[in-house]
Formats: C-alpha cells, structure tokens, sequence
C-alpha cells in the first residue's frame, strides 16, 4: 500500500511541476511579447566594426531581443512603419537601440541628423503578424532588388557629414525616460540615487496618471549632450533606457 501511495505522489509531482513549467513559459512569452523601446538607431555602412548586413535587407541588429524576432519599426514623425527581422546580436553603443540597413532607413524616410525610431516586439502568432507576412515577403523582394539613392551615412555627432535632401531643421529636444513608477515617494528617491550616483541634475517627475509617476532627464538640446548623460546611466543597469520626444 506504501508504494501504491509513494507512486501517487510522484505522478501528482511530475504533473504540477509540468503545469508550473507551463505557466511560466506563459508569463515569460507575455513578457517577451511587451518589449518595446523608443531612441536613436544607428544606420549600418562598412566603416562600422560590426557584423556584416546588407544594405537592402530588411534587417536589424539588436542587443537584447532573440535572432529571428520580428519587429515592428515606425518613424513617429510620420507614422511610418515596416517589419523586420533581428539578423543577430552585436556589439554597439548602448545609445543607440538598434542597427539597421540604410534600405529601412529609406523606407522609413528617416531624418538622418535625428534618426528616431520605435521598436516594438511582435508575437510570431499575432494576428498583425499574420496579417503581414505576405507584405513582408513582398517588401523584402523589393528591397533586395531595388537601388539605394540620397543616402549618405556618417556619425551622428558630425552633422555636417550626413546628406538628406528630405530632412528639415525641427529644434532638437528629447529626455530620457528612465522609468514609471506607482508611488511618487518611490519616483522621488530614484531620481535621489540617480543624482547621487551619476551627479545627472537635469532630473524631474511627470504624473501620466494617479497612479503612475514617470521620472525624466532633461530636456537635452543636442545629441552630444544627451549621448553623453545616457552613457553615464549606463552604470546603474537599467535594462531598458528609453529615448522620447517633445515631453
């Protein structure tokens, strides 16, 4: 009889903990699935020491999503958008949230002095991506096949080296959104470690809601200045800094 319980108990086991394993697979997809980033990419060419990429492919380079993700990439300024493919990870500034080929830097009709994207993960099972998979396929032929004109690509600190008829003189002005919180009190003594840690001063708190406090830095006026204050929060690992726009 102690053996026909003894052998219960171990199947009730096995199965709660392939339940649990289950759940967490779920929770951890439901996460995976929220990423999303706002800032500046950077917009490959060979003088970079990075992996190779293809001009006219329809891929990206990211440092925390998985190869073969798919993401959604939009222009805020204009709302438009494409998706691509996470080639690899690499090796590049952590100013910048992604690299991508200069055909989606023309897709996207970006501003090269300022080029600001949005990143969103998309589930590979999501209706939106179901919904595009035939575009996608379509695009990608096109843009392997298509020329790449009016682009020429340099640093971003040296504005005067970087060429695009379609870009317009807009004042630079962007914070860096360190995070939201739920208390204030919690808002205040992060912006009081920040402080302390980074001697960053240009520091305050937006209250989107009652119950959601977002702490800033800035506003910075040029890229310099804002690269500059971004890499010194580099050292207190936030896992996801973002860049926004016009607070």
């Amino acid at each position: 009889m102690k053996f026909k319980y003894l052998i219960i108990l171990l199947l009730f086991l096995l199965t709660s903990c392939g339940s649990y394993q289950s759940n967490l697979k779920k929770i951890n997809n439901k996460i995976e699935n929220k990423y999303h980033n706002s800032g500046f990419t950077l917009i490959y060419n060979e003088n970079l020491n990075l992996k190779k990429l293809d001009n006219r492919s329809l891929m990206i380079f990211h440092k925390n999503l998985k190869k073969n993700s798919s993401v959604k990439l939009t222009n805020p300024s204009n709302n438009k958008s494409l998706i691509a493919t996470v080639k690899s990870k690499d090796n590049f500034s952590n100013f910048y949230n992604s690299v991508i080929s200069k055909r989606i830097a023309e897709a996207l009709e970006l501003n090269l002095n300022e080029p600001f994207i949005e990143i969103t993960l998309i589930s590979k099972d999501s209706t939106f991506i179901a919904k595009k998979t035939k575009t996608f396929e379509e695009e990608k032929k096109v843009a392997e096949k298509a020329p790449i004109d009016g682009i020429k690509i340099s640093d971003l600190s040296n504005n005067s080296s970087i060429t695009n008829k379609k870009n317009k003189k807009v004042k630079f002005s962007y914070f860096i959104k360190v995070a939201d919180f739920y208390y204030q009190k919690t808002a205040k003594l992060m912006i009081d470690k920040i402080k302390n840690e980074t001697k960053l001063n240009k520091l305050s708190i937006v209250k989107i809601s009652k119950t959601n406090y977002r702490v800033l830095i800035g506003p910075f006026n040029d890229i310099n200045s804002l690269k500059e204050s971004f890499e010194k929060m580099n050292s207190l690992y936030f896992e996801n800094l973002e860049i926004i726009k016009n607070v």
